[in-house]
């Protein structure tokens, strides 16, 4: 049975009954599932452990025991990444040989890599809104002190999310975490994931997914620039001039919508006596919009859903107190809301392909194919008219995120065209 020692973080112990005593590469359990991944440069097994999918990678004890230690760090900090589950190092075989070590992280669930975004049918914009996301997980990271070392579309992860993505990290092994990062070390982490990038742009292009012709250098430079504005817009002084508080207030509001929190703020007199505003944005797990939904509905959902979940509670809301002619309290609309729209809407979708995405991203799919075909014909088409058009002509077409639990070889390996 060969020697190991495993550490987790759960009590998953069906773990332990997986054939770790054998090199990643030639496990044959039934076990074993298909999930949508990226590129890696190491063997990954996806495993369906009572009804909890985890990812494994093999690689040295030390990589093992250290990207363990980073992923666990990023979770504590509230920064998008996969959420570590353990570790298992001092594998050997039968004869004593060694074996690489283990780490499991949870399978992040919807999650799509970047490739599969471009395979049937694309998000408007889909460039832009990856690049967007990737920007704003970079930015995360380096207000969390973390250097990425390795920053490209291959090493993350993406949830789509009211129209837009919601990226998350995935391979950390480069990574060094820091108190503070300095300009310089931002700059090269930028120049690593410029790189990077144009390398995963022009394996889109071998692979025949995007224009032969797109500007890779052009995108690049957008991606850059996406990154450059938002860290100083979360960053940058702020000048107040006196008896104009207000100000601090719609810049603590902003950076809320934008995800993040205040750790710390100061305040300095100028010479010219105005105030002179300095903020320590911090990255928070949950903004104002998603906790109000989740106090209200229980939901857990992103935060550009809870933004668009919210509008559509609060004008269900409004429609209710117009005709009833008096004020209804916000939990009785949630309740009634949850019942009437909500779930009512999603239980027109047939369960095998409501499972394409997360509820929360299917209702405001459906919310917004329904708004467009009614403008298009002058007045409103109706639930059920809205879906049936919305699985025809888009849900069928979504590439599938779900896990594959039938039997077959397990996850293929690729080889990125760059490293």
């Amino acid at each position: 049975m060969g020697n190991f020692r495993a550490r987790t973080l759960g009590s998953n112990t069906e773990l332990f009954t997986l054939p770790l005593d054998r090199p990643l590469a030639q496990w044959e359990d039934p076990r074993i599932v298909h999930v949508p991944r990226g590129l890696s440069r190491h063997v990954v097994r996806f495993v369906d452990l009572d009804g909890e999918i985890f990812a494994i990678k093999e690689a040295t004890d030390r990589f093992v025991l250290r990207e363990h230690g980073l992923l666990r760090s990023l979770q504590e900090r509230s920064v998008p990444s996969v959420e570590p589950f353990g570790t298992v190092s001092e594998r050997t075989d039968d004869d004593g040989d060694e074996l690489g070590g283990l780490l499991v992280t949870r399978h992040l669930r919807y999650s799509q890599p970047y490739r599969a975004l471009f395979t049937g049918r694309e998000m408007p914009q889909l460039r832009l809104r990856l690049l967007d996301a990737l920007a704003g997980l970079f930015v995360r990271l380096h207000l969390a002190g973390f250097y990425w070392g390795d920053c490209s579309l291959s090493n993350t992860l993406f949830r789509r999310d009211a129209g837009a993505l919601a990226a998350y990290l995935v391979d950390a092994e480069t990574g060094e975490l820091h108190t503070l990062l300095s300009d310089g070390q931002r700059a090269h982490d930028l120049d690593i994931a410029r790189m990077n990038i144009a390398g995963d742009l022009v394996d889109l292009q071998a692979a025949g997914l995007v224009d032969p012709a797109l500007d890779v250098v052009e995108l690049t430079d957008l991606a850059q620039s996406r990154y450059e504005s938002l860290w100083h817009e979360l960053t940058q002084d702020v000048t107040i001039p006196r008896g104009e508080n207000y100000l601090i207030n719609q810049r603590l509001r902003r950076l809320n919508d934008l995800g993040f929190d205040v750790g710390e703020m100061t305040l300095t007199t100028t010479p010219d006596g105005q105030l002179a505003l300095k903020f320590d944005p911090q990255v928070v797990d949950a903004g104002h919009h998603q906790r109000v939904l989740f106090e209200l509905t229980g939901l857990r959902v992103q935060a550009n859903q809870a933004r668009a979940l919210l509008a559509d509670l609060w004008r269900y809301k409004a429609k209710w107190e117009d005709g009833v002619g008096h004020p209804v309290p916000d939990d009785l609309a949630a309740r009634r809301w949850l019942d009437e729209k909500f779930y009512a809407t999603l239980a027109l979708v047939p369960p095998e392909l409501r499972a394409k995405l997360p509820d929360a991203e299917l209702f405001h799919e459906i919310s917004e194919h329904r708004w467009l075909l009614s403008e298009d014909l002058g007045a409103d088409v109706g639930r059920q008219r809205a879906v049936t058009s919305y699985i025809e002509s888009v849900l069928r077409d979504l590439p599938d995120t779900s896990v594959d639990l039938s039997s077959g070889p397990p996850t293929e390996e690729f080889e990125p065209i760059f490293e």
